[in-house]
């Protein structure tokens, strides 16, 4: 196993688990690359303070800085807001070190566990090619399944500690990890990773011509709600779920679109919609996000 990341400073996030382990002691390996490591304890289990111990002497050994935080999210935190609160975390460390970028450890079979997650929840096209490496967050073992990781470790000697929630289907990822995953052919993953590929790339073209029709709605910091209103409903529903994540507003999926398209399209001037810490204002001629 091999990655390859431009020269730079990077923050990588460094749970413990196995597939954060082999990607720190890759890293290490390549020259040119500052990093610092950062770990987020969700506060969810009991022993996770054996985890922190872990990357702290990882850190120790291979002489890196070392960030961590105690989430005390509690064991009935939902997985949403323990993404949310994690990703929050990396990002303040990213710029308190004035880094390049995140670097994660997601995995092939991750990117096909999300690609189930999300059509589960109804996300439509983007939740299709949701993982995938931005400017801002690297996620250089795409190209590597959990097997290769595991040898890899095996054959390195690495030590790691395995997260006993992981085998809590009251969460989906388990559920689709232990349930679903399993009764798929070699086949079938295969053609899910291939639809995965396929997806990244169907949806950067299209992306390019959200942005375009998005721009031309724009009204300041809003957009023209007459405009909106007169576009075919398949379009207005992309342009809508865009500017939602352009204004970073969490848990996007197809019922808040229809929602939101169905609600600018007949609520009267005045009205406005609650989208957890943001709120969607609709004015006669505008909308509004703040």
């Amino acid at each position: 196993m091999k990655v390859v990341v431009p020269p730079g400073k990077y923050v990588v996030a460094v749970s413990g688990g196995v597939d954060s382990v082999v990607l720190l002691d890759l890293l290490v390996k390549q020259p040119e690359l500052e990093l610092v490591v950062a770990h987020f304890d969700h506060g969810i289990r009991d022993d996770s303070t054996e985890d922190r111990q872990l990357v702290a002497t990882l850190s120790q050994k291979h002489r890196l800085k070392y960030e961590f935080t105690e989430g005390k999210l509690g064991s009935g935190v939902s997985e949403d807001v323990a993404r949310q609160a994690r990703y929050e975390f990396l990002q303040q460390i990213r710029n308190k070190h004035d880094a390049t970028g995140v670097i994660l450890a997601h995995h092939q079979d991750d990117a096909v566990e999300t690609l189930a997650f999300n059509v589960l929840r109804g996300t439509g096209r983007k939740g299709m090619s949701s993982l995938k490496s931005t400017d801002g967050v690297i996620r250089p073992l795409l190209g590597y399944t959990k097997k290769d990781i595991y040898e890899y470790a095996r054959a390195n000697n690495l030590l790691w500690r395995e997260d006993s929630t992981n085998a809590d289907e009251k969460y989906t990822r388990n559920w689709i990890r232990r349930r679903l995953l399993p009764r798929l052919t070699r086949k079938q993953k295969r053609e899910l990773t291939e639809s995965y590929s396929a997806a990244k790339v169907r949806n950067q073209v299209l992306d390019e011509v959200v942005r375009a029709q998005l721009d031309d709605l724009r009204i300041g910091q809003g957009i023209d709600r007459k405009k909106f209103i007169a576009l075919p409903y398949s379009v207005s529903s992309e342009v809508m779920a865009a500017w939602l994540r352009e204004n970073e507003v969490q848990e996007i999926d197809r019922r808040l679109i229809d929602q939101l398209v169905v609600a600018v399209k007949t609520l009267p001037p005045g009205k406005k919609i609650s989208l957890g810490q943001k709120f969607l204002r609709i004015k006669a001629n505008s909308l509004e996000l703040s």
